[in-house]
């Protein structure tokens, strides 16, 4: 972090703010890395859902509510939009993996209220007790009918509700189309030895053992949910090889492909969807070997301190018209009839959001094995500190 006295440049400025906006990183970091901790007071007004509104801060749900979610995932107006309804403060904290969710709660003390789970997780936060039951009479518009069930599905284990869907997607590539020269990365393979070869430095992969082992193993025509010692073992040898030309192991990838720092990386739907929009040379695709379908829940975990307004966010969250406009915001799809009868028709029909059937076809979602796979955690430790 930087120190709060030190220089911090307008383009760095911006960067953060931008970050900041975009759900990527706390109020905390915010204002620690541009250093105005001591100015909140009066940026609080310039910068909305900086604090919250003292005029509402007293309601019976209580003055806060602590969500802890993905990068580039929300659409902060519907924040500032709950605050001003209710008087909670929505603190967003931001995760880049699954394992850094679940070593938190399972440190215990997370002093979350609310967080996003991804489909395959589930099982194991409700076999280690870290996640209620969800009172669905409090979730009033949580409609189960008008759900897709290959993305509601597993928020449901041995027929009781922990978690409702949020959005799904697809784990791609995203790659500046101005550095490739007419040769299209559209493969696994192809992320990788370009990689090591005219793209060297600057490339980026998630700091996520799923995806980024997941798939280094589709390099090889592997299952991305492979556990198998000597399937993994090439994965670590192709990890290792590419580990001196990339430019960063990070899940908050956006700024430095916007900056053109980066020219490719591991990525999400919603930021492929955001970057391509903003800037259209950067183009999101499918690894044709296959990847993760994913599908993210909201879910509260055991002792959360404002339970009461942690429903409040959920189900604000989950009004078709609230929805859409985060869809429009962060460009998942969302697996939501009635807000998908609210959305343009473009956007329904968004390659980067709906994929051709054969590339979707080729997709997996994650496996519980997975996330707690000792092997899978020991070689992402050994490529990180490589």
């Amino acid at each position: 972090m930087t120190d709060n006295n030190g220089y911090i440049s307008k383009r760095k400025f911006m960067e953060e703010l931008r970050r900041y906006e975009k759900g990527s990183v706390t109020r905390r970091h915010f204002l620690g890395v541009t250093g105005l901790g001591a100015a909140t007071a009066v940026m609080g007004t310039a910068i909305p859902g900086l604090r919250p509104s003292p005029a509402l801060a007293a309601s019976d749900i209580g003055d806060r509510v602590i969500l802890a979610t993905w990068p580039n995932y929300h659409d902060p107006e519907n924040f500032e939009i709950f605050t001003d309804q209710t008087g909670a403060f929505t603190q967003v904290n931001v995760f880049g993996s699954n394992e850094e969710m679940l070593a938190k709660l399972q440190a215990g003390g997370s002093g979350w209220d609310v967080f996003v789970p991804t489909n395959y997780t589930i099982t194991t936060y409700v076999s280690e007790d870290l996640i209620e039951p969800l009172d669905l009479s409090k979730l009033p518009n949580y409609d189960p009918a008008a759900f897709d069930s290959r993305f509601a599905a597993a928020g449901t284990v041995d027929g009781v509700v922990y978690a409702v869907p949020k959005n799904w997607g697809t784990t791609g590539l995203a790659v500046n189309s101005k550095h490739e020269g007419g040769n299209a990365i559209d493969s696994w393979k192809a992320f990788f030895d370009r990689t090591m070869d005219d793209f060297s430095g600057r490339t980026m992969v998630h700091d996520y053992q799923l995806t980024t082992i997941g798939n280094a193993l589709k390099y090889f025509g592997y299952s991305f949910n492979s556990i198998d010692e000597g399937e993994l073992a090439k994965a670590e040898k192709l990890l290792i090889d590419a580990k001196p030309h990339l430019f960063a192991i990070s899940s908050d990838y956006q700024p430095a492909m916007r900056s053109g720092d980066a020219w490719l990386t591991m990525c999400w739907t919603g930021d492929g969807k955001q970057m391509n929009s903003d800037m259209p040379e950067i183009r999101f695709t499918l690894g044709k070997e296959g990847g993760e379908l994913w599908s993210d829940f909201y879910a509260i975990p055991k002792g959360a301190p404002h339970r009461e307004a942690a429903y409040a966010l959920i189900n604000f969250l989950l009004d078709p018209q609230v929805n859409s406009r985060e869809v429009l915001a962060h460009g998942y799809p969302s697996a939501d009839a009635r807000t998908d009868a609210l959305l343009p028709k473009e956007i329904l029909n968004d390659p980067i959001l709906y994929p051709a059937k054969d590339l979707l076809d080729a997709l997996e979602f994650g496996a519980a094995a997975t996330l707690t796979d000792p092997n899978r955690a020991e070689l992402m430790a050994r490529f990180k500190s490589a």
